[in-house]
């Protein structure tokens, strides 16, 4: 089968990338398998109307063909050619972990699949059919659904090498047998060559056998704890082709090395795996340990901060697993809308690149440097003037409830000016992508108070840095630990987690991220206080890039000069930014986004960025932007 002879390519084009989940069967079924539902179910791309449909997903639980196993479903595939779209499999796909049975565990799943793309782990190359089928990562019972763990790697440490070169703990059992009397071995090399590697495949090769009961290697070598200290680790085939031990170790950082002859990787469609990994002929195990001692301290660092990069954006739920398959058949079924290899396999992951026609690479603010393109060639603003004279404009987002300023008041200012009076009138249209605008947005309030240098100078940063926030007023948050809570705060500190986007530069990307990739429930909140949305943009973009905004210096404190005011009962005037009740709100939003990204995304800095010769004692024409300094 090829997508192009099993696959209706045409009910797709003809109704979008939409995926229909069948009713619930009523058959058991799996916690793992309830979780690839739930997380097909919340997606983006779901459908409840089947005949909108492009891709079909059988509510039976595939997981398990193993008929030993307890999840093992009898007469699955009299069951599934009944249901109602199957069209002798078109269009489906079925999700399997385990295939096959003792002694031989074959590949088989005991139905037929028909013209079904299979997502399969421990795929061999030998069934995998190119193009068609994906190969599946095999994870455990307790893989988190949502929001699951960050790779173990918290800091860069240099030199990279653990305490053991190369580790390994399993089990074997006795050959022809299937019962679990069974010896536990552990494999190591220490750094120093000293140390002891175990017979752990019998039918394989056999040298340096050392023996251990199991008690002796349990009490002595702890499996997190060899994870955590040994640079590279053993993946070798299990029962079928594919792993545990490969997320295991992808996790904490410690370069797989796999012995598994034939086995496709999980994802190796997109996912470059040599840039994270070695795979080693089983035949020649023997020349493993030299090898991999003369591999370099900088090749062991790129090998493990890729891991940890595959480990956070495709693998560490099951959620970020069934969203990276539906993107890889997206981009089979829509082929000119296809991301390139590096989008997949650098920061921040196809799952943040909303591609379109009209937005190739080369337009989004993390491929600058990969395209060899620079940042100025995609903005339509310089840093000799705020406004260029061609292909530039203010746009004006009119929300008040009067009538628009005639534009005959608007041409008295020598830049172009564009109105939009805007519907609905809401707090979340200020972030709609609109086909009009730059690469680069300048975000600004109407009581905002700005000279042209502070602007030139933020755009100078912001050039640097395409892929922050950068602006001038800002906000941070702390961990509060009576209430057990991150808590919103505008006082001063020597740290910043939020730039508020009522003077900021933030490239266009974001603003379709914003519209189109975050839930509408969030939006929602935002509209209905009219509150919170630069919380929001800040918190996404954080998400994405997981690294703070950007502050740059500023002349004057921000203050809020706008009619949002109201009367006190003393008389006096109160600004909504000295309302108790706008913060109360600002809190509550923050606790509900956060609810919603499973974590806190924002990040803390305590850098600012000031011209150079800032408030020197130079003479002010050697000074580049002096009327900061004002």
């Amino acid at each position: 089968c090829r997508m192009e002879t099993c696959f209706d390519l045409e009910r797709c084009r003809r109704t979008g990338f939409k995926v229909y989940v069948y009713p619930d069967s009523g058959e058991k079924s799996s916690e793992n398998f309830r979780s690839i539902l739930a997380s097909l179910r919340s997606s983006n791309y779901y459908t409840s109307d089947p005949e909108n449909a492009c891709l079909f997903v059988p509510s039976y639980d595939t997981l398990d063909r193993d008929h030993l196993s307890s999840d093992y479903i009898h007469n699955l595939g009299a069951k599934i050619s009944r249901l109602k779209y199957w069209n002798n499999g078109r269009n489906h796909i079925i999700f399997n972990l385990y295939s096959g049975t003792w002694p031989d565990y074959l590949e088989d799943l005991g139905f037929n699949l028909d013209e079904a793309i299979l997502a399969k782990a421990s795929f061999s190359d030998n069934y995998y059919r190119h193009g068609f089928d994906i190969s599946f990562p095999l994870f455990g019972k307790t893989h988190p659904s949502t929001h699951g763990s960050g790779g173990f790697l918290k800091a860069n440490y240099y030199p990279p090498r653990r305490k053991y070169l190369l580790s390994f703990k399993g089990k074997r059992h006795a050959l022809g047998r299937h019962d679990m009397n069974s010896v536990t071995v552990i494999s190591l090399f220490a750094c120093c060559g000293v140390g002891i590697m175990a017979l752990y495949r019998a039918d394989l090769v056999q040298f340096m056998a050392v023996a251990v009961t199991a008690a002796t290697a349990h009490s002595e070598w702890d499996y997190q704890s060899l994870l955590h200290n040994s640079t590279y680790c053993m993946v070798p085939r299990g029962r079928r082709l594919g792993s545990f031990r490969f997320l295991e170790s992808l996790q904490a950082a410690c370069v797989p090395v796999v012995l598994a002859n034939g086995w496709k990787l999980p994802f190796a469609e997109v996912i470059d795996w040599s840039k994270a990994s070695l795979a080693w002929e089983e035949r020649l195990l023997l020349q493993v340990p030299g090898i991999l001692r003369d591999i370099g301290d900088d090749q062991i660092m790129f090998y493990r901060q890729q891991s940890q990069f595959l480990w956070d954006k495709y693998f560490s739920s099951v959620d970020l697993i069934i969203r990276t398959t539906l993107e890889i058949l997206r981009d089979r079924i829509y082929p000119e809308l296809a991301r390139p290899t590096y989008v997949w396999n650098t920061e921040p992951g196809p799952l943040f690149f909303q591609s379109t026609p009209g937005n190739p690479p080369a337009t989004y603010p993390f491929y600058y440097d990969v395209q060899g393109n620079g940042v100025v060639d995609n903005a339509h603003v310089t840093s000799s003037r705020p406004f260029p004279p061609n292909n530039a404009y203010v746009v004006i987002l009119w929300h008040c409830g009067k009538t628009p300023v005639p534009e005959a008041r608007w041409r008295l200012l020598e830049i172009p000016i564009r109105v939009v009076d805007d519907h609905p009138k809401v707090m979340s249209r200020r972030f709609e992508p609109r086909s009009f605008l730059a690469p680069v947005v300048l975000s600004l309030d109407d009581d905002v108070t700005l000279n042209v240098q502070e602007i030139d100078f933020a755009f100078d940063v912001w050039r640097s840095f395409p892929d922050r926030i950068v602006g001038f007023p800002a906000r941070s948050h702390y961990w509060n630990s009576s209430k057990s809570k991150w808590v919103y705060t505008s006082k001063w500190s020597n740290s910043y987690s939020l730039v508020l986007t009522g003077a900021a530069f933030i490239h266009s990307y974001y603003l379709r991220l914003y519209s189109e990739w975050l839930p509408d429930k969030l939006r929602h909140q935002v509209d209905e206080t009219s509150n919170c949305e630069d919380i929001l943009m800040n918190m996404l973009v954080s998400h994405v890039t997981r690294l703070p905004p950007i502050k740059v210096t500023q002349k004057k404190q921000y203050k809020d000069t706008s009619a949002a005011t109201e009367q006190t009962n003393h008389g006096g005037v109160l600004s909504r930014w000295s309302d108790p009740r706008h913060f109360a709100e600002r809190q509550t939003c923050m606790w509900n986004f956060e609810e919603w990204f499973g974590y806190m995304p924002l990040v803390s800095s305590a850098t600012r960025f000031d011209p150079a010769l800032y408030k020197d004692n130079v003479a002010i024409t050697r000074k580049r932007f002096p009327k900061i300094e004002i």
